[in-house]
């Protein structure tokens, strides 16, 4: 079983704030795992959502 994340890391890991990814969780944007009162992330879930949640770039036009 892999090890659940602290909100400290997995801020880290996506490169935000602990207050943004509380925001995130509160407006369940992101997935996470109460336990007990603490919030947990799992980091395949986080590698999903980002997934899930790319932009991907707009083709190039041709002929002008």
């Amino acid at each position: 079983m892999q090890r659940l994340m602290s909100v400290k890391e997995a801020a880290e890991y996506l490169g935000v704030s602990g207050h943004m990814l509380y925001q995130m969780v509160s407006q369940r944007r992101i997935p996470y795992v109460k336990v007990g009162r603490l919030v947990k992330f799992d980091q395949a879930m986080l590698d999903g959502c980002l997934k899930q949640n790319a932009v991907m770039p707009m083709p190039a036009k041709t002929g002008i």
